[in-house]
């Protein structure tokens, strides 16, 4: 809450600072409810004000990172609409052929968004391995199978480690409900959630090796090589288009055919998105030596492949978000 000048009323800067100290982990949590990076870093503002507004109130009769928790569910319950729920594009159809036309553009809130690692993960290297299983894409898309309560039940207990007590205060329910909506969650996740095979560690040397082989491939366009590093049921997907091609061979058909207007693309690495490996994805424009955005590609492993292709489109909000510039130049 603010006063006349701009700044905040009331509230002293280390209370503020200590509600800064969460941002991080509010925001994955209300990602992985809401789906959409963007929606998560509304939800932790208004998280924000509406307890900067409450602040009085609160007595520390619980901690005050489970009562910002309480809040920000309350917020992200207000926040999901109806049964309408974000997606991948292999959630909604079976796989298109390669030489398939590209569909229309799907409006935004139909789709899963990636977020960037600096939203969602702390400093520490403890805390970033243990919540990177649950930020995956697949994971985030498998939780928007459940009732919104279930989702936060879900998500409190197994991924934050909440008891049912706490869990239950959050949600003003009874520990008893809890434990009945948890089981009913997990039953529905282990009938959509894929088992894990994409964790990705950043010092593993196989796993470099394999991500700057695909980049180097990439940016050759050298389809050989390329096909050489993907899983046998590698999936590409192109949000907002709801299409998305399935096995080496069918994914090499696509970028030869329709997906050639990516030949000469150039790959800026990014810090990451959902814990995975993750660039600037630039195409060549009409103008000779500049290139300009495409996607946010994020890259999903298995073991010692690709498993995943996923080229976000919608540049206008994703640049920006993982601050990148508006075009690439050959250097002069």
């Amino acid at each position: 809450m603010t006063d006349s000048s701009g700044k905040t009323a009331g509230l002293s800067p280390d209370v503020l600072s200590s509600f800064e100290g969460h941002r991080r982990e509010l925001c994955a949590y209300a990602y992985r409810m809401l789906g959409s990076s963007f929606e998560a870093e509304d939800a932790v503002q208004e998280t924000f004000t509406r307890a900067w507004k409450a602040y009085d109130s609160f007595e520390g009769r619980a901690s005050l990172r489970s009562w910002l928790y309480r809040i920000t569910t309350n917020v992200c319950l207000d926040m999901i609409d109806g049964p309408q729920r974000r997606a991948r594009p292999m959630d909604l159809a079976g796989p298109s052929r390669p030489d398939s036309p590209l569909p229309m553009p799907q409006p935004d809130y139909v789709w899963i968004e990636p977020i960037p690692n600096a939203l969602a993960f702390g400093a520490d290297p403890a805390e970033h391995a243990s919540t990177k299983d649950t930020l995956r894409l697949a994971f985030v898309a498998a939780c928007q199978h459940l009732p919104a309560t279930q989702r936060a039940i879900l998500i409190m207990r197994e991924v934050l480690r909440f008891s049912a007590s706490e869990t239950a205060e959050a949600l003003t329910m009874s520990p008893a409900s809890v434990n009945s909506a948890l089981q009913r969650a997990r039953s529905t996740m282990s009938k959509v959630q894929p088992t894990v095979t994409d964790r990705y560690d950043e010092t593993d040397e196989n796993q470099r090796k394999l991500v700057d082989d695909f980049v180097k491939a990439f940016e050759a366009y050298d389809m050989d090589t390329l096909t050489t590093l993907l899983k046998a049921d590698v999936a590409l997907s192109m949000p907002p288009l709801e299409l998305w091609i399935s096995g080496p061979e069918n994914v090499t058909s696509f970028m030869l055919g329709t997906g050639s207007t990516c030949r000469d693309s150039r790959l800026v690495p990014l810090a990451g998105a959902n814990g995975l490996p993750a660039f600037g994805h630039y195409k060549p424009s009409d103008v000779p030596g500049v290139w300009v955005p495409w996607s946010i590609t994020v890259l999903e492993l298995a073991n010692e492949a690709i498993s995943g292709l996923n080229f976000f489109l919608d540049t206008n909000k994703l640049f920006p978000l993982f601050g990148l510039p508006t075009e690439l130049r050959e250097p002069v």
